[in-house]
């Protein structure tokens, strides 16, 4: 063969890899969109109560699920870990059970949950919304997509492949309205990596006419622009504080992926020689002032909420911080929190729960 007839083979291929590359990358663009503001979401009623009351304990629970795709052993590439799908079928339905199971033991009034895949390539095609309402029949239900994303080849060896995920809140109580809104994301290349965030504010009728509004959130880990980190707190913070001000209870749960302590690192003696630059700390002093976050009732045996990815957990020793938990105005008084030590059996997090009472 000569050299001729090389170089043209050489530029023949070369063109079909850059057009396969064009069509895919027009692909992703095309195929990309964010949800809209300010969405109704249905509901699946099958809570047998219809009124929560005032000066009566309630349990809620808050626990990002990690798609049913992280056991402890399991890494993953975007925390410096290797693996980007869920080892098989039968793991994912394995852990979603296991959250099912642990969710059940703490008997919630109201449970959170973020990072519940419907239908995607990472968690195997388990239909996780599903698995976990047929196990809570007198819950109603709503189902937010925040995560709709086109086939994505990265990484390239082991794609991650198309997802749609969102976040689910179950209440034992009647829910009469859930909205969906979306939280300011990056519009650079990033927004295809990021999931499409949002919050869910599901209302709940209290007994004297006013309403629980019941806030299920997760907010961006990955994100670098800290502009946009600002403005999702803060569209966050500004809802509830419009509800308060209507005379409303605000109860705002989920992986808010901020440390909700002072320093994480000092609580659970976190290695400081490697750097880890996604712990960013809570705005907590700009909270309007009528909001808190929930303090944790058991302190004396701290239990982490995440871990990091990079490696396969080992207690004591893998980086682990707090980040989940909850937001409250002040007419519902925080009677106790606790992280549940699930030991990351199912998932990268821990529960939270807190039990709480709406004040007269």
């Amino acid at each position: 063969m000569n050299l001729k007839k090389s170089i043209k083979i050489f530029l023949s291929v070369l063109s079909i890899f850059i057009a396969i590359i064009l069509v895919y990358v027009s692909y992703v663009f095309f195929s990309y969109g964010r949800i809209a503001d300010n969405k109704p979401v249905e509901i699946t009623q099958k809570a047998k109560m219809n009124q929560a009351t005032t000066n009566k304990e309630y349990k809620i629970t808050t626990f990002n699920i990690g798609y049913g795709s992280y056991t402890p052993d399991y890494t993953f590439f975007m925390d410096g870990g290797k693996q980007s799908k869920a080892v098989s079928e039968a793991s994912v339905v394995k852990n979603i059970s296991g959250v099912i199971n642990t969710t059940k033991k703490i008997n919630p009034d109201f449970a959170l949950f973020q990072e519940v895949d419907e239908q995607a390539t990472r968690s195997r095609g388990v239909d996780e919304v599903t698995q976990i309402n047929q196990q809570f029949s007198d819950y109603s239900s709503v189902f937010a997509t925040n995560y709709d994303s086109a086939f994505l080849m990265y990484p390239v060896l082991d794609p991650i492949g198309k997802s749609k995920s969102g976040i689910l809140t179950l209440s034992n109580h009647e829910i009469e309205t859930s909205i969906r809104y979306s939280l300011p994301i990056e519009t650079n290349f990033n927004k295809f990596f990021d999931l499409d965030r949002a919050f869910t504010v599901s209302k709940i009728p209290v007994e004297n006419g006013k309403y629980l509004m019941l806030y299920n959130v997760h907010l961006s880990a990955y994100i670098k622009d800290q502009k946009i980190q600002k403005e999702q707190v803060h569209k966050l913070f500004d809802h509830m504080e419009n509800e308060y001000k209507k005379g409303n209870y605000v109860v705002g749960g989920g992986d808010f992926n901020h440390d909700l302590l002072d320093s994480s690192t000092k609580t659970f003696k976190n290695d400081t020689t490697e750097e880890y630059t996604w712990l960013q700390p809570f705005p907590k002093e700009e909270l309007p002032k009528n909001l808190q976050v929930a303090t944790l009732s058991e302190t004396k045996r701290p239990v982490p909420s995440v871990r990091n990815l990079d490696k396969p957990y080992t207690k004591g020793e893998s980086f682990v911080a707090l980040i989940d938990g909850f937001i409250v105005s002040d007419n519902v008084e925080n009677v106790g929190g606790k992280v549940i030590d699930a030991e990351f059996e199912n998932s990268d997090h821990n529960p939270v729960e807190m039990k709480f009472k709406l004040k007269p």
